[in-house]
């Protein structure tokens, strides 16, 4: 199964191993709870509209491994306020926007440190996305 993010013309494969880290710690119905005057429980629900992570990360240190490269593809369209983009994931297409405001858009580690480090270098991503309405 091949996960895909793309941007326009531009299209990013990424390793099929990567894991939905978060994938069932989301509800899609909202609700809150108060109490009213008399004390009787005043409870309102709704389907959330937008909003659900999306965490994609290496489940070890030997799987789904990303090119410098590809990381830096990522960084610039991170870099890119507003940008909208497409993840196909498990034959699913998710309209989503980096999280900037959740522990930053992704972080990155080279499998193996080098002091001159070129883009076809290996590195270990967490990646994080939500979903987002048109």
């Amino acid at each position: 199964m091949t996960i895909t993010l793309t941007a326009g013309a531009i299209a990013l494969a990424l390793d099929p191993d990567l894991l939905w880290d978060d994938e069932f710690a989301w509800a899609a119905t909202e609700q809150s709870f108060t109490r009213g005057l008399t004390g009787k429980p005043i409870i309102q629900a709704a389907l959330r509209q937008a909003g659900r992570p999306i965490t994609l990360r290496n489940e070890d240190d030997s799987s789904a491994w990303m090119t410098r490269a590809d990381m830096a593809q990522l960084q610039a369209w991170a870099d890119t306020p507003d940008l909208r983009l497409t993840l196909t994931l498990r034959g699913t297409a998710y309209l989503v926007v980096f999280r900037h405001h959740d522990g930053g858009p992704f972080e990155a580690r080279p499998l193996v440190h080098y002091a001159d480090p070129v883009p076809a270098d290996w590195v270990l991503a967490t990646l994080r996305f939500m979903t987002v309405t048109e």
